[in-house]
């Protein structure tokens, strides 16, 4: 399991998660369900890189009125190495293959430009800026919204 310093990772840091949350989550159902579910992200040798998830937000009332946000997180030491894009398109591509759903988006920190570029080259398009709309470490954060529709084409 790899353990994240989030001093050297201070994207990321939402603060106090349980130790055992990750377990928790995997006897529940395995991490993998149709409206959520959690993914190794692996590189060529097969070490584990990080982990991909997804979960849904609702645009109405009416099930097909949601969509499935996504989002990745590699390890600091896999990052810059050619694994995240492709990760990043083969969960569309598992998603768009396994569920219903016509909308996947994902949002990043206006200031994670390496994320927004990866988002980019994997097919989504960048749709605006959500203002204040995470809190993490203490502040209120700005995030870049893209989506990725059933349609659209993808590199």
């Amino acid at each position: 399991m790899l353990a994240v310093d989030h001093a050297a990772d201070p994207i990321d840091t939402f603060g106090f998660v349980a130790t055992n949350a990750l377990e928790r989550a995997f006897a529940a159902d395995g991490l993998l369900g149709y409206d959520s579910g959690t993914l190794v992200i692996e590189d060529a040798d097969g070490a584990v890189a990080g982990k991909a998830s997804w979960l849904p937000v609702p645009h109405g009332p009416n099930p097909p009125s949601r969509a499935l946000n996504v989002g990745m997180r590699l390890h600091p030491d896999f990052r810059s190495r050619g694994i995240g894009v492709p990760a990043l398109a083969l969960l569309a591509t598992y998603l768009f293959d396994t569920t219903t759903v016509e909308r996947l988006q994902a949002e990043t920190d206006v200031g994670n430009v390496a994320a927004q570029r990866g988002l980019e080259k994997a097919g989504f398009q960048r749709e605006g800026v959500a203002r204040h709309a995470q809190f993490r470490k203490g502040t209120w954060h700005d995030m870049v919204v893209y989506s990725l529709l059933r349609g659209d084409p993808r590199p």
